[in-house]
């Protein structure tokens, strides 16, 4: 499993945080995916087999997210 933390701008609404996790979470091979609200941060667990970093940063984008960066660990 690989993991990776996104910076983010801050959240404006409540309802950001439901829309990215189901969206993301929907990818196959990602296993758990974690908005952290108040910190502007998107933590987010995977299968490298089945996905990669920059696929979900893409679907965080479309989405209307601007990712500032990422750190993979």
């Amino acid at each position: 499993m690989q993991k990776v933390v996104f910076n983010m701008e801050p959240f404006t609404c409540p309802s950001c945080v439901k829309k990215i996790e189901q969206t993301v979470g929907r990818i196959d091979g990602v296993r758990d995916i974690k908005v952290l609200f108040n910190s502007g941060r998107i933590r987010a667990e995977f299968d490298k087999l089945k996905t990669n970093v920059d696929a979900l940063q893409d679907v965080i984008v479309r989405l209307g997210y601007p990712v500032l960066s990422r750190k993979m660990s």
